[in-house]
């Protein structure tokens, strides 16, 4: 990977009494060594890739603990990691992205959950949910009540993530449960510090091996009958265990307050949300102190009733704090206080949102409804004035910027994605629009302007498979778009395997980056070698895309069966739009597959720009590549910008006094892929774009000609110019 942690390496060796600073998630990881952890798994996915990605080049140290590191192919290889703490002492941890990372994980989860473990489990989730989430709104608190399954969120303060991490393994031993701890956006990549301590390696792990496996024991099998039993066990046993370790250990925490007729209760990963709301109406001070006690739920599931009906004892009312719907933590809440004959009232999504993310404001006004009707001896006023204040300022804002142009996500500058967007969109001006199965991945901005492709997005790898039941029904081909990512983490049998089994006359479009890009360009099984880029550097061209020297998607393709397949340039637009063209045309009923071939453009500027540094450096000829419009030849249409997209294509008003319209103008940041030309020369547009070398330390000889140049430019030109 290209993104190097060896800072955060050598905090991970911090050893008792040192003071660890950083971020949110690598205290986690730090709270894994410390643990005694013995394997970690995953699959990358933000927001808590940085577990996964510090880990795996963390191994050289991992490897004298003793701990496994596993770089797995998707979330459900990384949950069957999980099978060693089945039947072995062995603590184990595997990390994935949200609920769309536990979807795939599933039928794994389902079947640990089911014997259940010796060792502890514990799963990371990045719990990416709101309105600035990237990914479908639901939750994991769903899965651990359908599975019977621990489930951790944390208040994002260090120390206590910490303690929760170290707990959270003791807990699913001491119960059988495996874990969850989900992990919002704020508390991965909150800063702060805590004391660490020792890390311990593991009592069984890769340095110190088991001499036998475990003896066969059908009771730890997911398989009937002994599943029935396994049901009876979660409900008599495991719950329970779990509830009694929580008290036991204090693992929610009761900030006292003085007006105790009322309180809150809140989940832990929203309680800095919950305190600078109660900050806001004058109701906690500057060090977080609230007047009005608050249960944090470092565990949400599963609650404890004694400890709920301790809290609510005395109390008029309580108001509950629970992102998404539905308010499975209200309703548990009203349960256990109704069966133990307390009436206190409940209050939750009746005063707040009933979805979206629990931002300062989001809470605040439920807030101070909650307040006004229990404190009504409370001055609400400047509340409710700052409230209103930020709805004037947003509005005085509105007004003066007047309606501001949308600015969804795209493609990065130079992405190879975007000529093959290009050239499809050309490709249909031919042959007729076509349905396009999109998929999960970088390709996915494509379904914005100025491309507005793709019908659908169901699964990460699935798009082949979700257009299995348009196809058959379309008079034309319609078209799957899928990654080298997507393809390797589920596309490759969900989807092709389908389709050759099948025999389905349909065209796979996979672009070929060589690294999971959308996640953080983590290396895949297709990723360009160390020795290929080494190679380039000796050849003085690593400009040049390094993707098709590995040939392993290829390979596997033909191997699987696939009779039609076409490699082609992704920045070779009209190129790409022949192939594309006779794909969806061609005579050959089957599978046919279009790879279109150009490294991630990040990637590239990663070997590039250190590349050129150094040969700046040492004084030798440097030539890079750059793309202009002629202003004079420019007819200020601009279709190139809506075949293109890029962010570095823009316009400006035009140098001619005679003529309205604005040209259009190529800007710093151009990184010389070619695609304006391309698309020009394949669209048939205006020849007003035109291609320049910037030699830095030219030759003796090409001053000589740059000279000459100038001299026979300078006698053409108008006197007046």
């Amino acid at each position: 990977m290209e993104v190097q942690f060896s800072e955060q390496i050598r905090q991970l060796e911090l050893g008792a009494g040192e003071v660890f600073h950083g971020e949110g998630i690598l205290a986690v990881t730090k709270g894994l060594l410390q643990s005694g952890v013995a394997y970690v798994g995953g699959y990358q996915g933000a927001p808590v890739s940085h577990l996964l990605d510090v880990m795996v080049q963390a191994r050289p140290y991992l490897d004298t603990l003793g701990v496994h590191v596993e770089a797995c192919s998707n979330e459900a290889s990384a949950a069957a990691m999980l099978a060693a703490s089945i039947h072995y002492p062995l603590r184990g941890a595997v990390t994935w992205k949200s609920i769309v990372g536990t979807n795939v994980a599933a039928d794994a989860l389902s079947n640990l959950a089911s014997p259940g473990v010796v060792g502890g489990a514990l799963i990371v989730v990045g719990e990416d949910y709101g309105e600035g989430a990237s990914v479908v709104q639901e939750r994991t608190h769903a899965f651990a009540l359908k599975s019977t399954l621990a489930l951790f969120d944390p208040r994002p303060e260090l120390a206590n993530l910490v303690r929760c991490v170290e707990h959270a393994f003791a807990l699913s031993e001491a119960s059988n449960m495996p874990a969850l701890m989900e992990l919002r956006i704020r508390a991965c990549h909150v800063r702060g510090s805590f004391v660490a301590g020792d890390n311990v390696a593991p009592a069984v792990g890769t340095r110190q091996l088991m001499e036998e496996p475990a003896a066969f024991d059908y009771m730890r099998l997911a398989h009937p009958p002994v599943t029935f039993r396994h049901e009876k066990l979660k409900v008599e046993q495991r719950i329970p265990a779990a509830q009694a370790y929580i008290a036991a250990n204090a693992l929610n925490e009761r900030l006292d307050g003085p007006r105790d007729e009322v309180g809150l209760v809140v989940q832990g990963g929203i309680t800095p949300s919950l305190v600078r709301a109660l900050q806001q109406i004058g109701l906690a001070d500057a060090f977080g102190a609230s007047q009005i006690p608050i249960l944090v739920l470092n565990v949400t599931y599963p609650l404890v009733p004694q400890e709920l009906r301790d809290f609510a004892a005395g109390k008029r009312a309580l108001l509950v704090l629970e992102e998404g719907s539905p308010a499975y933590i209200e309703m548990d809440i009203v349960q256990s206080l109704r069966r133990a004959d307390l009436q206190t009232m409940v209050h939750g999504k009746d005063l707040l949102p009933a979805a979206g993310e629990y931002g300062v404001e989001a809470i605040a006004p439920g807030l101070i409804d909650f307040v006004a009707r229990y404190l009504p001896e409370l001055d609400l006023a400047p509340a409710r004035a700052w409230l209103q204040g930020n709805a004037d300022r947003r509005a005085e804002v509105a007004r003066a910027l007047g309606e501001l142009p949308p600015r969804p996500p795209g493609f990065c500058v130079g992405c190879p994605e975007r000529p093959v967007f290009a050239a499809l969109k050309l490709a249909q001006q031919r042959v007729g629009k076509v349905h396009v199965a999109a998929d999960i991945g970088c390709h996915s901005f494509a379904s914005f302007e100025p491309f507005q492709s793709g019908h659908s997005i169901l699964g990460y790898g699935m798009s082949l498979a979700s257009r299995a039941g348009v196809s058959p029904m379309m008079q034309r081909r319609s078209i799957a778009i899928m990654g080298d990512g997507g393809f390797w983490h589920n596309g490759l049998l969900t989807g092709v395997q389908a389709a050759l089994f099948n025999g389905d006359d349909a065209v796979l479009l996979i672009l070929k980056n060589g690294y999971t890009s959308a996640t953080g360009t983590q290396e895949i099984l297709n990723t360009p070698d160390d020795e290929a880029k080494a190679e380039a550097e000796r050849q003085a061209a690593p400009h040049q895309s390094l993707v098709h020297r590995n040939r392993t998607i290829e390979s596997t393709l033909e191997g699987m069966g696939v009779q039609w397949l076409k490699i082609v340039d992704s920045y070779d637009v009209e190129a790409m739009r022949r192939t594309l063209q006779e794909a969806l045309t061609s005579d050959f009923d089957g599978l046919k597959v279009v790879v279109a071939e150009g490294e991630c453009q990040l990637e590239r500027q990663r070997r590039l720009k250190p590349w050129a540094a150094r040969r700046l450096k040492r004084g030798e000829r440097l030539e890079r590549v750059k793309y202009g419009v002629d202003e004079d030849v420019c007819t200020g249409d601009h279709a190139c910008i809506r075949l293109s997209g890029c962010p570095t294509l823009t316009i400006r008003d035009n140098p001619d006094p005679l003529r309205v319209d604005p040209v259009a103008t190529v800007i710093d940041g151009c990184v010389g892929c070619g695609l304006c030309g391309s698309n020009a020369h394949a669209a048939t547009l205006c020849p007003s774009f035109y291609r320049a070398e910037v030699v830095a330390n030219p030759a003796w000889h090409e001053r000589l000609v740059a000279r000459l140049r100038a001299s026979v430019t300078g006698w053409l030109r108008p006197a007046s110019a």
